[in-house]
């Protein structure tokens, strides 16, 4: 009798464990630390999940029992829940499964998409950590994309400066906006390079860190066109969820979700690519309920990649297979966007960052 009435509560409280790392916004944990790292790397869970059921099933075939029989069962729910959830937010594209399209023929899952209008915009979005990849190297990914917006977390002004000069040098001028916090690390730099094709731009976020004006750790650059006609561009950087800084990964997400979103009477037009340090799971309960955009998950702004069947390629860290790692770069937009392409380059995995390159195409809705 005791054994049942332990076996019964050992395996509802591993279920509630296993219902919290699969879904915590349905118990808002999502924003809580611990469960927000692990429920960003849901392609872990699924390789996990499926390790531990074969060990367990080959335990059955040894020897019957009842508790390694339950435990099977919770293993392949979890896996199998975790493996719908990412491929409903899309398993590509990355450069590897373009590659592998283009040898073998077109297909539409994995062959980039051509600017769909003359009005569309191409995003480039990397986390360089600091510098690191060296502006030859984002000049020439920028030029191979065709990249009107170019957002660069963590590098610093006199980075943006020599990759413009070397896009001006191959017939693609860029402007360069910065915001730094300090000059003590680069980590507290984000640059952001727009085609004077867009008009020109001010920079509106505040050099000072913290709401109303910025994020509260690293810089986000808000930059607003003077003609009023263009985009607002959004250079995102905010800090990542670790123990001493939740309260502040919260409020940058709270900041951020903010940008994107109108005034009442004036809808909402705004292009946001960068670092979030968060997945859609972190995003819960930040979307702007409109009728205009249903599928938002912060303010008014949808993840471009799951539009297109990419949101649950991980972005970071590069030592991870791009399956397994955590999709925390996005590139979002308003509404009046559509999402043409969006891709993660993974075969620049070796150039120095711990990040990957995003590079996402949108047209006017």
């Amino acid at each position: 009798m005791f054994t049942r009435i332990l076996r019964a509560l050992t395996a509802t409280l591993l279920a509630a464990g296993l219902v919290v790392l699969t879904w915590p916004q349905a118990v808002g944990l999502q924003n809580t630390w611990i469960v927000a790292h692990a429920v960003s790397f849901r392609g872990a869970f699924v390789v996990a999940a499926t390790a531990g059921a074969l060990l367990m099933l080959a335990l059955l075939v040894i020897r019957r029992s009842r508790t390694v029989a339950i435990l099977l069962v919770l293993t392949v729910l979890f896996g199998a829940v975790n493996a719908t959830i990412l491929a409903e937010r899309g398993l590509g594209n990355t450069d590897a499964l373009v590659a592998g399209a283009e040898a073998s023929g077109p297909s539409d899952a994995t062959t980039p998409v051509t600017r769909g209008t003359a009005n569309a915009v191409t995003v480039l979005s990397w986390n360089t950590l600091g510098d690191a990849p060296g502006a030859s190297v984002i000049a020439e990914l920028a030029l191979a994309e065709g990249a009107d917006v170019v957002t660069l977390p963590e590098t610093t002004e006199e980075t943006g400066v020599a990759i413009a000069e070397l896009m001006r040098a191959a017939g693609r001028p860029m402007w360069v906006h910065t915001v730094a916090f300090d000059l003590v690390s680069k980590a507290r730099s984000t640059t952001v390079l727009i085609s004077p094709d867009l008009g020109d731009y001010t920079v509106t976020s505040a050099a000072g860190s913290g709401p109303p004006g910025n994020t509260n750790v690293l810089p986000t650059v808000v930059a607003t066109p003077t003609a009023a006609t263009g985009p607002t561009i959004v250079a995102v950087h905010a800090v990542a969820p670790i123990r001493y800084e939740m309260s502040n990964w919260r409020s940058d997400l709270d900041w951020l979700a903010e940008q994107c979103s109108g005034n009442g009477s004036t809808p909402a037009n705004v292009i946001m690519a960068g670092d979030f340090n968060a997945t859609l799971d972190h995003m819960a309960g930040r979307a702007a309920s409109t009728a205009e955009s249903p599928a938002a998950v912060l303010g008014e702004c949808i993840d471009a990649a799951s539009a297109v069947g990419s949101g649950a390629v991980g972005t970071w860290p590069t030592r991870m297979p791009a399956l397994l790692g955590s999709p925390i770069d996005h590139v979002m937009a308003t509404p009046n966007w559509q999402v043409d392409d969006v891709r993660v380059i993974d075969s620049l995995d070796g150039a120095g960052s711990d990040h990957r390159p995003v590079v996402a195409t949108l047209s006017p809705a």
